[in-house]
């Protein structure tokens, strides 16, 4: 997936420059290469499309990550110190030092609103192909809204690309976010409309239809219980997850299979951000739950670990974390490794899900971010079933089956009240999912996270700490934008 179109590099520089001008430049930013100029032909449109994934592999390098998990109960220092991330995990985030920024993500969303623009005027091989390719564009624009609107609540609507220097149309306020969950919807409705059939690619990392219904279906979990959708969005919910689950696609009976490097395209994903050594990737959020340059390792552990790496043991998962996955769990070793030293120490719980491949005895931390897989998809119609009245036991039972193997008789789920299924069904997310850029959002969406983490604990008058603070910079390159209420 490299880029090989000059331009789409031209376009994310330019959105950026255009969007930090201070007021007295007013001119226009020169390029050699144009939008006028390259939008035509499909190859140019092929080379967007490229480009758009190459740009939504910098924010899920990291700060998707930080977004969707970094606040939440997952993780704690360790023995490396911690590189600023304990702001995240401590909810101590502030207007200096507010986190992620949204500059990367709206560059993903001005590659998609270029091809929206210009793809429907050029002479495609066939309407299928050109249809494809719009169809994947609304759905990025709307995953990447999505993960804004969750992130800071209102944000900028933008649906033009951004081409050159006018004030007019780059510095835009924030809409409401019942405006921007609006143009999602819209937009997953285009896409769905556009899609030419059911089928994922063969990478599984370009958005296609199921992976698109399994989007929209999280986007109605979120609306029905956080924007007083009720019952309407629920059905909605289902109805689209229940279409993603009739794809091509099947839980994995070894659930490290999932994550293996030597494994990407399984047949349990429907979506995922591709990192790989030919890409010259970065590396991803992984990177820092691993350890490097600890020597004395006993044997039995050093065999586990093998090559060390990454910016070493900056972040693990939390104890409490830990010790609710339970010695038969398949997923527990698939997740985690406790290490101790030969004198029988903890030092550290390096994340193996995320451990990457080791290439010419160098450790690179390039394991699939994977946005949308089956269990993810199983476990969100149990949740819209049960939101229902429905009994969700089918949709838990086949994932703690594969879980739990020949041990899965001591673990049946058994239906029981709403209340008692959502913690059910929150756990098991927890352990099925855990680093995967899940748990904040599924904590803010059952409205668990004042009860859950445990820096947020006893703070539930204070609930503008769901969002983010939008932050100093954002606002001095954005003067339009205003603070989210609370971090001011």
């Amino acid at each position: 997936m490299m880029i090989k179109n000059k331009f789409f590099l031209s376009a994310a520089v330019v959105f950026v420059l255009i969007t930090g001008c201070k007021k007295g430049i007013e001119t226009d930013p020169v390029s050699i290469i144009t939008s006028a100029t390259f939008f035509k032909t499909q190859d140019d449109v092929a080379g967007a499309l490229r480009g758009m994934y190459f740009q939504l592999r910098i924010p899920a390098s990291s700060d998707l990550y930080f977004m969707s998990e970094g606040r939440s109960d997952i993780l704690r220092g360790a023995a490396a110190g911690t590189l600023g991330f304990d702001r995240y995990y401590n909810n101590t985030l502030n207007v200096t030092n507010p986190g992620p920024n949204w500059l990367s993500l709206y560059t993903v969303i001005n590659t998609a609103n270029l091809i929206l623009k210009y793809a429907p005027g050029i002479s495609f091989t066939s309407e299928n192909v050109k249809n494809n390719i719009l169809a994947q564009a609304y759905t990025m624009r709307a995953f990447v809204y999505f993960s804004l609107v969750r992130t800071w609540g209102g944000v900028p609507i933008r649906t033009e690309p951004t081409e050159k220097y006018d004030p007019a149309t780059i510095q835009v306020p924030r809409s409401s976010a019942e405006d921007v969950f609006k143009l999602i919807r819209q937009d997953l409705d285009q896409a769905l409309s556009l899609y030419p059939d059911n089928a994922i690619d063969g990478t599984r990392s370009y958005w296609n239809k199921p992976a698109a219904n399994a989007l929209k279906g999280e986007v109605f979990l979120w609306t029905g219980k956080l924007m007083n959708g009720g019952e309407a969005d629920f059905t909605t919910a289902l109805a689209a997850l229940n279409d993603a689950k009739g794809a091509d696609v099947q839980l994995l009976p070894d659930y490290a299979d999932i994550f293996s490097y030597t494994n990407k395209n399984n047949k349990e994903i429907l979506m995922s951000v591709r990192f790989q050594l030919l890409d010259q990737a970065p590396n991803n959020y992984y990177t820092n739950m691993y350890i490097i340059n600890f020597g004395g390792l006993p044997p039995a552990v050093q065999a586990v670990v093998g090559v060390q790496g990454g910016n070493g043991s900056v972040m693990q998962i939390r104890d409490e974390i830990r010790s609710q996955f339970t010695d038969d769990d398949q997923r527990r070793d698939a997740t985690f490794y406790e290490v101790y030293d030969k004198d029988n120490k903890y030092y550290a719980a390096i994340t193996t899900k995320g451990n990457g491949v080791v290439d010419g005895g160098a450790r690179s931390f390039y394991t699939d971010v994977i946005l949308y897989r089956l269990a993810d998809v199983l476990l969100l119609i149990a949740e819209a079933k049960n939101a229902l009245g429905q009994d969700p036991s089918p949709e838990i039972n086949s994932v703690r089956q594969r879980a739990y193997g020949t041990n899965y008789p001591l673990h049946i789920f058994v239906n029981g009240s709403k209340e008692s299924n959502d913690a059910a069904i929150l756990k098991e997310r927890l352990l099925e999912l855990c680093t995967e850029g899940k748990r904040w959002w599924d904590l803010v969406r059952f409205d668990q996270a004042f009860n859950m983490v445990p820096t947020l604990k006893g703070k539930e008058a204070d609930h503008y700490l769901l969002l983010f603070p939008i932050g100093q910079t954002i606002r001095s390159l954005e003067p339009l934008v205003t603070e989210n209420p609370g971090w001011e």
